[in-house]
């Protein structure tokens, strides 16, 4: 008579589940990452969330997969969903709330200019309230022991910023809000656009570096002539704005608080060189930060 061994011919459920995921190893991501899949709206979010959670096009190499691009397509094809969101394609603001948006970006220089024509006492500080609120408004930001900490850096670096140099460069700045708004979101769109007809997250970042440099370069454009416009000192109000403006960058793409509140404490250093300097190290971050796809996610 023949004796079996029950570990050979039944093995455990746990030992099947090893065996399964060994030849499976997509199934086992799936299953570490399913609500990310699950409510993701398109492969490329996916391969945004696994590209924050540090996986890399190397590292999908283990998952048999050429890289991060088309592991996120075959879990998406794998996860089960309900009926797609309606807002899908929704990527780029439209319509009413669009012209809204504009307005509201429009508002602080028109009041701020027009306070200081007028010669009103409260004209700086009304425009250093604006410009905090309309450039560095939270937004999808990692949260933190202290959210808010970069925001009243803002306000602390505006304000301080005009204390010292006038009301004509707290209206330099409130009038620096519309182009960046502008610019801000031509970047998050074109952004989303490359992200789209990328294959790969080196080919995403190499794209995405350059629009960043020309929005950058094309704000700091027309820092200068808001600074000018006002009356402000070019070498304080066009760092000061460009900061701001970094600082709006980060925040709405979900950058980590940490670096940003650096940088603004940084800039109330009183010294000349202090704002440049953070402005500079502001930049750097940001071409490192923003050049990652899971930047890019829809929030």
């Amino acid at each position: 008579m023949t004796t079996v061994d029950p570990d050979t011919a039944a093995p455990p459920s746990a030992e099947r589940a090893r065996r399964r995921a060994a030849g499976d190893p997509v199934k086992a991501l799936l299953h570490r990452h399913r609500e990310l899949c699950e409510r993701a709206v398109d492969p490329l979010e996916i391969a945004a969330g696994l590209e924050a959670h540090g996986i890399t096009d190397r590292t999908a190499a283990r998952f048999r997969h050429r890289d991060v691009f088309s592991l996120a397509e075959e879990l998406y094809a794998r996860s089960p969903r309900g009926e797609e969101p309606a807002a899908a394609t929704a990527q780029v603001p439209a319509g009413p709330s669009a012209y809204r948006a504009l307005g509201c970006a429009l508002l602080p220089g028109a009041l701020a200019a027009a306070a200081a024509a007028a010669g009103q006492a409260w004209a700086g500080p009304a425009a250093v309230a604006a410009t905090v609120a309309a450039l560095v408004w939270p937004g999808r930001a990692a949260g933190g022991r202290f959210p808010w900490l970069a925001h009243l850096l803002a306000a602390a670096v505006a304000g301080w910023a005009a204390y010292r140099y006038g009301t004509a460069l707290a209206v330099g700045l409130a009038l620096a809000v519309a182009p960046g708004h502008l610019l801000a979101a031509a970047f998050a769109a074109g952004a989303r656009a490359r992200l789209d007809g990328s294959r790969a997250l080196e080919d995403f970042a190499d794209r995405a570096r350059p629009l960043l440099l020309a929005s950058v370069a094309g704000f700091t454009a027309a820092a200068v002539g808001a600074a000018a416009l006002a009356g402000a000192p070019l070498p304080v109000a066009v760092p000061l704005a460009l900061l701001l403006f970094l600082t709006r960058l980060l925040l709405r793409h979900g950058s980590r608080r940490g670096p940003v509140a650096a940088a603004l404490a940084l800039a109330l250093v009183p010294v000349p060189p202090a704002a440049p300097a953070a402005a500079a190290v502001l930049l750097v971050h940001a071409v490192l930060a923003l050049s990652r796809a899971s930047a890019h996610a829809r929030p």
